[in-house]
């Protein structure tokens, strides 16, 4: 069924771009990816079989919808460009188990679009996707906002957001949205993919990164889980500053309130002077859900 040569090969992306007049776009973050090894790692990676129902998101000219594909039970590709509606369509034409939608993902009702384009859509659903550096964050925070339970999350990012994601309490790179990935997926790093396999080639290498629902509950369940991830953001808000000065700047600086902050703080063991980097995310929940109850929160 599949074609020869793979759309994922360096020759054949450089005749479809040839053919269709394809210029990437930056506005879109566009970077194909020619690298066969890397594509079929990535489904790997997703531990894709024919009982999935898969979404990608930013399929470009197909490269690695068509490894999808032929590994999948069924294939939903959302592309934001308009230009490549056609190009994909045809490419793909040998697959019947995709369907590709003009769809910027940040827009699309998820469950809605599940329910509609999958024949069965009882099947754990996955997401696999190339994603834009420039919108990563806000995309994987759509995902985990939405209601629909991902069997698995297997996206390609920058390195360096990568690191971000799968980071440890005390390291650098620990942060707000290591901890909402946290809430409620594991998070690990499948391999790093070279600047070199992209069509253009990006100024950074990237790493593809597998989220899987949590296998350990939460020890404790936040007051309200928008609430606590504000909360989050700001404590992380100066990062050069210590834990207690950001605090401040988010339940007040007052004496009333600074000396009820200080009570809290010694109540669950936590030094104001610790930098938040050092919290866990149970650490996190347990302040949060103190300062709720005191109406500083």
């Amino acid at each position: 069924m599949s074609q020869s040569p793979e759309i994922g090969s360096r020759t054949r992306t450089r005749a479809i771009m040839e053919k269709y007049g394809i210029r990437t776009k930056k506005s879109f973050g566009q970077n194909f990816l020619t690298d066969l090894n890397v594509l079929n790692n990535i489904v790997a990676a997703a531990d894709i079989t024919k009982n999935d129902n898969v979404i990608e998101i930013g399929p470009g000219i197909g490269a690695l919808t068509e490894q999808l594909a032929q590994a999948a039970g069924e294939v939903l590709a959302l592309e934001i460009d308009a230009d490549l509606i056609p190009v994909l369509r045809e490419v793909l034409a040998p697959y019947d188990n995709v369907t590709v939608l003009n769809q910027d993902v940040l827009a699309a009702n998820l469950p809605e679009l599940i329910q509609q384009q999958f024949s069965d859509p009882t099947r754990p659903v996955k997401v696999v996707a190339n994603l834009p550096y420039y919108i990563t964050s806000p995309i994987l925070m759509n995902l985990l906002a939405s209601p629909v339970n991902w069997a698995a999350i297997c996206v390609m990012m920058q390195k360096e957001v990568a690191q971000r994601l799968t980071a440890k309490p005390g390291t650098k790179q620990y942060g707000a949205l290591t901890l909402a990935i946290e809430y409620q997926m594991d998070a690990k790093i499948a391999f790093e993919v070279s600047r070199k396999v992209f069509v253009p080639s990006p100024n950074v290498d990237s790493a593809i990164v597998v989220l899987t629902p949590r296998q350990q509950p939460l020890a404790v369940q936040p007051f309200d889980k928008q609430k606590l991830f504000g909360f989050i953001r700001g404590c992380f808000a100066h990062r050069r500053k210590s834990f207690w000065n950001n605090l401040q700047g988010v339940v007040g600086k007052d004496k009333t309130t600074k000396d009820r902050l200080a009570a809290i703080l010694d109540d669950l063991q936590i030094s104001p002077q610790l930098r938040p980097e050092r919290l866990s995310l149970a650490q996190f929940i347990e302040l949060a859900n103190a300062l709720h109850a005191a109406k500083l929160l």
